[in-house]
């Protein structure tokens, strides 16, 4: 698990250029996560030939718009042209987003039974869990889990279930400004749409004591606050460091709004 860094960066696979990845790396972030369920892994390709030692993972790689064989076939070559670097996040994507969706665990550990079988290991791979059961398969045949949109507390309900040599990624939200209402109004449309019309992402919300008043009207600001980070970068460290303290390994940050990511992260580091 060396190489990942304490933090990372996620972006959209389309949001983040080549030349911002090369800067990124230069600011020393440890990994870059491409998110947004691309079809191929041409994005990471493209990153990674842009830099030079910074991992790359997927963020995720959705299981009904790949086929398994593929993946691993472009992952074999990624790992022949740039030898340990990166990283296969898969999962299962939510219903509300996929005609097909049907069994979701079932159809996650038939993917990764094709994973095996066509040679992608199970420590270069992990899954996006939320809930236990999900969490347990990642436990079990990945190197860990990449949670999206989660509050500290279920960093440690994760770890938990992982285990304490498990792999643990979370995703979290910041918008860099003291302004408390300003925050809000650039977080809250990032969460609210479409997250808190999903119930995957409801159902584990409301795991750790959130009600439907909570997440009715796009959240409250409790739950806005919790999943996006805001005031001073000193502030912004701390909550995102509430993960690595219940036990994540690693916190990938999403800067939101219409900024510079590059200069945005460069005050976080």
């Amino acid at each position: 698990m060396t190489g990942f860094g304490t933090h990372g960066v996620w972006a959209g696979f389309s949001a983040i250029s080549p030349q911002q990845a090369h800067e990124i790396e230069e600011l020393g972030y440890g990994t870059i996560w491409l998110g947004g369920s691309p079809r191929s892994l041409s994005p990471a390709r493209k990153i990674l030939e842009a830099t030079s030692s910074i991992r790359v993972a997927t963020g995720i790689t959705s299981i009904w718009n790949t086929e398994a064989a593929e993946i691993a076939q472009q992952f074999t070559e990624l790992e022949t042209d740039f030898p340990g670097r990166f990283l296969l996040g898969i999962g299962v994507s939510h219903p509300e987003a996929i005609q097909e969706y049907k069994s979701p665990y079932d159809s996650l550990v038939a993917y990764l039974d094709v994973l095996d079988e066509t040679g992608v290991p199970a420590d270069r791979r992990v899954i996006a869990a939320l809930g236990p059961r999900m969490l347990r398969l990642a436990r079990d045949r990945a190197l860990g889990s990449h949670p999206y949109l989660v509050p500290a507390a279920h960093t440690e309900y994760a770890r938990e279930i992982l285990g304490p040599d498990k792999f643990l990624a979370p995703e979290h939200k910041v918008v860099l400004t003291e302004d408390a209402e300003l925050a809000r109004s650039v977080g809250r449309p990032y969460v609210d749409q479409p997250y808190l019309h999903l119930q995957n992402y409801t159902n584990n919300l409301k795991r750790f004591g959130y009600t439907d008043a909570d997440i009715a009207d796009g959240g409250t600001d409790a739950l806005i606050d919790a999943l996006v980070a805001h005031g001073s970068a000193e502030v912004v460290r701390e909550q995102l460091d509430s993960h690595l303290g219940q036990g994540a390994d690693h916190v990938a940050i999403q800067i939101l709004g219409d900024v510079d990511i590059v200069e945005e992260l460069a005050k976080l580091i």
